[in-house]
């Protein structure tokens, strides 16, 4: 192919129990999009959780952070489901897909012109059955089309995502480095890697929506801890920061050129190196004036959060704090690892009140559900952290494959969930073996709901 090609990027479905709208934007692909747009290639973008689609004529509910509630249609789990060997465990609720109505879809990618490649990512692992439900529909559109999947169920379950998501090619790992070998694959196109730069790219293609509530930004790749539960080690082996004048000059391109108000940080170590590189930053935004507001949902390390570095996220426009606190276990034999102690949680907590915040923008992340984790414990630091005068917040675990936690999760689940990335998902609560367990976090979720509101 000579004449650059026609690439359509598609964010797939969700099929889950629950889902809602927390700063959720697909911005490794994104990310490709802005990079390949960049090179002269042509680019389409489809998002089947676009809140804000074309088609949409109910009032599209919209907080002030500018999260909201997706569409949500009931599905049959059975039908999504690909024949399983085991029978599924007791489902706690209605199966959904989440995102705009089928019929939008097809008729958006019908309007298209044929596009000569199709990328689609990945996000949650147990989506995968949002993902496969996705490309049939594609595949239904543009037969002869070659299908191209990435993100983190194609890089946690490659295997499984080569076999059963209906792509002609799954992608583990980021994308770009593999784009120049899928074009001239796929197209014939020779895409030159000198217009690939991945010391610069550009902003992620969010203009491609027609309209944006929010914009998420990453100030840097991976994490400099690597938690027994968490993926992040091995999604992002390394540390690759992004210049404070960048990741200013981002937010302020999106704030004036598509007023854009509220920001996500996707960071998971927006903190470390805060001298370096969140200061800088946050001093920017302060001397900009410019009346923003910041959430960070990934979590910041307790550790970091110094009265100077609360100040600054307070005058910057800071509104929403999570800190990652895990448990209030601080004793020398817990189970896992300890990246805070007791003092620097309060500390912190200090700080952060110091500095102007207000107890209900603070919340502290808890785990639930891990592998033989004592409910009494999880009570416990939901109470030790009330009495800090902040939110306990419980995040519920997911078992993930190429975690050090996965192997304990296989053989202490109260089923097999090997078998289907969709019984991993965190609604299911694998890990937790009696009815009675399950009974006592039904109650301490409804007691964490009662103390929000």
């Amino acid at each position: 192919m000579s004449f650059p090609p026609h690439v359509l990027c598609v964010n797939p479905w969700i099929h889950d129990f629950a889902a809602f709208d927390f700063w959720l934007k697909p911005l490794g692909l994104l990310g490709i999009a802005a990079t390949l747009r960049n090179a002269g290639i042509r680019i389409s973008l489809a998002d089947c959780l676009d809140r804000f689609h074309p088609k949409e004529t109910q009032p599209v509910k919209t907080a002030w952070d500018g999260r909201g509630p997706f569409r949500k249609t009931p599905i049959s789990l059975a039908d999504a489901l690909p024949p399983l060997e085991s029978p599924l465990p007791r489902m706690p609720q209605t199966f959904s897909r989440y995102g705009i109505p089928p019929e939008w879809f097809k008729k958006d990618l019908e309007r298209l012109d044929r596009p000569d490649l199709v990328l689609v990512t990945s996000l949650m692992t147990y989506w995968a059955t949002g993902v496969a439900e996705t490309i049939s529909v594609i595949r239904s559109v543009f037969p002869d089309v070659p299908i191209v999947l990435g993100g983190k169920y194609a890089t946690l379950y490659h295997d499984h995502a080569t076999a059963h998501s209906g792509a002609d090619l799954v992608v583990a790992g980021h994308g770009e480095p593999a784009l120049e070998e899928i074009f001239r694959q796929f197209t014939g196109y020779d895409l030159h890697s000198d217009s690939l730069n991945p010391d610069d790219p550009p902003f992620p293609a969010l203009d491609l929506y027609p309209r944006l509530s929010y914009a998420p930004i990453l100030t840097a790749r991976g994490c400099p801890f690597s938690c027994d539960y968490c993926a992040t080690s091995f999604l992002e082996p390394g540390m690759v920061r992004r210049s404070p004048d960048r990741v200013f000059s981002e937010i302020i391109h999106w704030h004036h050129h598509h007023r854009v108000k509220n920001f996500a940080f996707y960071d998971d170590a927006l903190l470390v190196n805060g001298p370096d590189h969140a200061y800088p930053l946050m001093e920017k935004i302060i001397s900009a004036d410019l009346d923003l507001f910041f959430h960070t949902p990934n979590a910041l390390h307790i550790r970091e959060i110094t009265p100077r570095a609360a100040g600054l996220m307070f005058r910057s426009g800071f509104k929403t704090i999570r800190l990652g606190l895990e448990t209030a276990d601080f004793s020398t034999h817990r189970r896992h690892d300890i990246k805070v102690l007791a003092d620097e949680f309060f500390t912190a907590v200090s700080a952060l009140k110091t500095a102007g915040f207000d107890s209900r923008q603070i919340g502290a992340y808890l785990l639930c559900g891990l592998p033989g984790q004592d409910l009494d414990d999880v009570a416990a630091s939901m109470a030790f952290v009330k009495k800090a005068g902040i939110q306990p917040v419980l995040a519920y675990y997911s078992p993930i494959p190429h975690t050090p936690m996965w192997k304990t999760a296989v053989s202490s689940a109260r089923f097999d969930i090997t078998p289907h990335p969709l019984l991993t998902n965190n609604s299911l609560f694998p890990c937790v073996r009696t009815r009675e367990d399950l009974h006592r976090i039904s109650r301490l979720k409804n007691q964490q709901v009662s103390d929000i509101v």
